[in-house]
């Protein structure tokens, strides 16, 4: 784990180096990893181990929480870095309302996550707890990705807006 998060952080400094900008998506990993592997090498106890999951989702919650109501929410940027999805020359309300609350939506996503794998890890047993987390994540991602789709899509037939993709 320490050699990843090494890793993740040397890919971090070279596309800021050679780009001057960091994709969110390699932000967001590296800082998870980051939290993960400090709980991991800090730590023996298999308690503070399993901490990594809700904490990561925690960590996930704030950043999340943290960009929405910025001039750049953070699905704005995932979905122009991921997807090449570009946003009209013009500012767009509707659109940016849009991207506010999606990114409000992870927000809340992550911290029902936390509260709900906090509580699975206190009362299941390991095996249980792992499976579950594995269940909670998967779920949560694709109610999410659908909420947000949806959602967009509605958005874009009341703006009257379409969408185009950036050109490699």
């Amino acid at each position: 784990m320490a050699t990843a998060t090494a890793v993740i952080w040397l890919s971090v400094l070279v596309r800021k180096v050679a780009t001057h900008a960091v994709p969110g998506l390699l932000m967001i990993s590296a800082l998870v990893l980051t939290l993960q592997t400090a709980l991991v090498i800090g730590t023996g106890s298999v308690l503070l181990f399993l901490l990594q999951f809700p904490l990561a989702n925690m960590a996930l919650c704030v950043l999340f929480a943290w960009t929405a109501n910025t001039r750049k929410p953070l699905v704005a940027q995932l979905a122009a870095e991921v997807v090449a999805l570009r946003q009209p020359s013009s500012h767009h309300p509707g659109l940016h309302r849009f991207f506010q609350g999606a990114t409000w939506l992870w927000a809340g996503i992550f911290a029902g996550s936390t509260v709900g794998l906090a509580v699975l890890m206190a009362v299941e047993p390991i095996k249980v707890f792992l499976l579950l987390t594995t269940i909670v994540t998967i779920g949560g991602a694709v109610a999410g990705t659908c909420l947000s789709v949806l959602w967009f899509l509605r958005v874009l037939r009341r703006s009257g807006l379409s969408v185009r993709f950036a050109q490699a």
